[in-house]
């Protein structure tokens, strides 16, 4: 990815969550919606947004009522940045941020093993 496209990701990434954050009328968007990553197409013709909404139960309602919305919140990009054409916007759902969250309970859940196994092997040294 060039310097050029990295800056134009993360100028739409900022307009968005600004946008987002005055919010949208459409009460399908419900709970905490943050942007997580944005990837402009190389011709700006489509830019993906991968938002993480909390409580989960909300994210697929959440991220049909920002399709639906795409459309107003696109002409409020336009009025934010200067791009020679606006790219057409689709919300996706960000797992990576559940992924993660299981990755590290495994990782600690390990650990907790591992200590309570070396506890028992000194206990049973100790007699």
């Amino acid at each position: 990815m060039t310097r050029h496209q990295e800056k134009v990701d993360a100028v739409v990434h900022r307009a968005i969550q600004r946008i987002l954050a005055k919010g949208v009328a459409d009460p399908r968007v419900r709970g905490l919606v943050s942007v997580t990553r944005v990837s402009v197409s190389p011709d700006s013709s489509e830019a993906r947004i991968w938002c993480s909404v909390l409580p989960e139960e909300r994210a697929t309602s959440s991220i049909h009522g920002l399709n639906a919305a795409a459309g107003w919140i696109s002409r409020r990009l336009g009025g934010e940045v200067r791009m020679r054409r606006i790219p057409r916007l689709r919300f996706l759902v960000d797992e990576s941020i559940k992924k993660e969250a299981e990755v590290l309970g495994a990782i600690n859940d390990a650990m907790l093993k591992e200590n309570s196994q070396t506890e028992e092997d000194q206990e049973d040294q100790a007699t």
